[in-house]
């Protein structure tokens, strides 16, 4: 038998525990914050943290679960649903700042982290959420709650989380819990590789310009901008496009190359469709079938009957009236776009999709002597971020202070606190990520919180960390980043976001979950503010001369102002048909996914020239998730948004700060303490009038 030196073994022991013991306390994750605002130090996280976190995460709340059940005491609302809530905060933590990353740093190891992850993290919810013992705790205190004993918030709380088990299947049968268990883990990984197949397939291809007389109709900023992408890919004296929106669609609209833009529209158009190891057709059935599987697991004849049961829509009868309510008119404006553009080319041409920008472009220089190159050095990135903050200021009398000292996941990054109208009261910090970066950042743009606003046990408002990630135009050397008047919508549009984020004023976590058709209202919002000529005089402003943008382009802004609506509507109506159609389908084994489309699209007569903005095998809104049998709720909000905004001129007054402090109160502040429905009929008086989008749209 061999024999061990008792001393080494000691000596190594020591050594083991003390190394573990760095090894934890070295992980942020395992740290109170210290610095200003509890701001992650992004700059000491690794993806082996990040690893270490979820686990040690999960382990924490599944033994925070487990006092719960095994509390000898009588189940209350404090010790149940409270201690519920409060639970998983190193969880949340990590997630919070993981996501945010993979969204906008996606390199090979965080994306291969999060396809190991996120099932783990399925089976873990699934865990929670089918426990019978946790139920029973829950039903019991549902069943002896005295209402008069709860505040609204209360009681919505133990409304929510009874609903959030009872859709989870925690009454299924054994073995239809199992099954339901197997299913949704499988739709974690198949969700996670859609979406990460569109980011690889998007970020991989390169349209190659080797010819200067091919950039004929393209502005120097986009020559500049396509030479700096072939300098970084080394193709010195070339030029490249890429399919992220800030190279694509300016090509689109101003190339003379027609080759070339069909070139890099089809291959924008069939991303993930090239039957290679990115291809999302055979992932996208399954999830499809898997999703209608689950439904009909938990009592539903459809996915999408079971995703509406909690939305403002209720049902999938709801969405498809208020889309054919607008299909229609958005169809008839689009084909009489085409016939302009039609008249503009001449009778010996057909026009195809990657025409329509092209020409639209032409004819709306033609009608109003309007181009988007004739903004873009009124619309500097810099500038419409101080225009937004200047409308905010206005409408609540906020104000966004910048730090410089503050931590931050990247240099691109720019961070504020805001600051609340009476000049102290801190409500949060602001982090905007501006620029694209083709084959790391997720492709479009978003708003998401590395910690959400709520109370500690104390009751005092924990401040929330929200960020702003868009896809624009980075500067190149001296010149500065110039935006679209679409882009500048888009930066309003998730800034609306980001400001419901920093008021919402909640006491519990789940409370401050609003439903998806609701929760784009302080987004589209926003929307209203951006071209209103009080606002253009104030940040519109030349980025070399710094002249005010002139009265005759802001005439030329409004006179426009519903030109494109044809377009622009029906192809956000043809995706959310497509979405509606895959999850209302009652025999989703059958579907051939391009035949599926193809009927889909052509059974409601969309012109071939205008293709859905989301093709099914890059629509991650709803594959990858958060919008599955949801993209409807775009229009929907619009509804609210529109008629929320007719508020204001009404009054006569687009800054009436008494109508604002309401939509705060109302709209803002809340999340879902009362149904989403009711705060807006808290706000505005009556129920919302969908006149005044169609107006808005100039399809009256």
């Amino acid at each position: 038998m061999k024999k061990f030196n008792l001393s080494v073994i000691i000596v190594l022991t020591v050594f083991c525990m003390t190394a573990c013991k760095d090894k934890q306390s070295a992980n942020p994750f395992f740290e109170k914050w210290e610095n200003a605002y509890e701001i992650p130090p992004f700059d000491r996280m690794t993806v082996a943290n990040y690893r270490d976190a979820f686990l040690k995460g999960m382990e924490e709340q599944t033994a925070e679960i487990e006092a719960i059940v095994n509390n000898p005491e009588t189940p209350s609302f404090d010790n149940v649903l409270v201690a519920l809530d409060a639970s998983g905060q190193l969880l949340n933590k990590v997630s919070g700042v993981f996501f945010a990353e993979s969204g906008s740093n996606g390199t090979e190891e965080i994306l291969s982290l999060e396809s190991e992850i996120i099932p783990l993290l399925t089976q873990h919810s699934d865990k929670i959420l089918m426990d019978k013992r946790l139920f029973g705790k829950v039903e019991s205190v549902k069943e002896q709650a005295n209402v008069a004993d709860l505040t609204p918030e209360d009681r919505r709380l133990l409304h929510e989380t009874y609903l959030d088990f009872v859709r989870s299947g925690v009454n299924l049968p054994e073995d239809q819990a199992s099954e339901l268990k197997k299913i949704n883990e499988e739709l974690s990984r198949l969700e996670n590789k859609f979406g990460q197949n569109v980011l690889n397939e998007t970020g991989s291809y390169q349209l190659v310009i080797d010819k200067e007389d091919d950039l004929a109709g393209l502005s120097a900023g986009q020559i500049a901008s396509a030479a700096d992408r072939a300098g970084k890919a080394g193709l010195t004296g070339k030029w490249v496009f890429g399919l992220d929106n800030p190279s694509i669609m300016p090509f689109l609209a101003s190339s003379d190359n027609k080759e070339g833009r069909n070139k890099l529209l089809n291959a924008y158009l069939n991303r993930c469709n090239n039957n290679n190891e990115y291809d999302n057709k055979e992932i996208l059935k399954n999830i499809v079938v898997l999703r209608n599987k689950k439904a009909k697991l938990l009592g539903y004849n459809n996915f999408a009957e079971y995703i509406l049961e909690r939305r403002m829509a209720k049902n999938p009868k709801n969405v498809y009236a208020l889309l054919n309510k607008i299909w229609t008119p958005g169809l008839k404006k689009a084909k009489e776009e085409l016939a302009g553009m039609q008249a503009l080319v001449g009778k010996g041409s057909v026009l195809s999709s990657s025409d329509w920008r092209y020409f639209a472009e032409k004819l709306k220089a033609a009608k109003y002597d309007l181009s988007e190159e004739a903004l873009r050095p009124y619309f500097q990135a810099e500038n419409v971020v101080n225009g937004l903050f200047w409308v905010t200021n206005q409408l609540y009398g906020v104000a966004f202070k910048e730090r410089t000292d503050l931590p931050k996941p990247n240099r691109d990054v720019r961070t504020f606190v805001c600051i609340d109208h009476d000049g102290q009261t801190e409500l949060g910090v602001l982090f905007i990520d501006l620029y694209a970066r083709p084959g790391l950042k997720t492709v479009g743009a978003w708003c998401g919180t590395y910690r959400d606003a709520c109370q500690d046990a104390a009751g005092k408002r924990i401040l929330p960390l929200t960020y702003v990630c868009c896809n624009f135009p980075a500067p190149i050397g001296n010149e500065p980043s110039l935006l679209t008047s679409d882009d500048a919508e888009t930066f309003f549009h998730e800034m609306g976001h980001a400001m419901n984020n920093l008021f919402q004023n909640v006491k519990y976590h789940a409370t401050g979950h609003v439903p998806s058709d609701f929760v784009e209202l302080p987004s589209q919002f926003m929307e209203h503010w951006v071209f209103e000529p009080q606002v253009l005089a104030q940040y519109a402003k030349h980025y070399q001369t710094g002249e005010i943008i002139p009265q005759d382009l802001v005439d030329k802004i409004q006179a426009a102002s519903k030109y494109g609506q044809g377009f622009a509507t029906t192809e956000y109506m043809a995706a959310s048909y497509l979405d509606m159609d895959y999850h209302v389908n009652v025999s989703p084994e059958a579907i051939n996914v391009l035949k599926f489309e193809a009927g889909t699209l052509s059974s409601r007569g969309l012109i071939p020239q205008i293709p859905p903005r989301y093709r099914s095998t890059y629509f991650k809104h709803t594959f990858e998730g958060g919008y599955s049998a949801g993209y409807y709720s775009y229009i929907w909000s619009e509804v609210l948004d529109c008629d929320a905004f007719e508020a204001f001129v009404e009054a006569g007054n687009i800054f009436d700060k008494e109508i604002a402090a309401r939509f705060r109160r109302h709209i803002l502040e809340p999340g879902c303490i009362d149904p989403a429905d009711e705060l807006y009929l808290q706000f505005r008086g009556r129920k919302p009038d969908v006149n005044a989008l169609l107006r808005n749209r100039g399809l009256e």
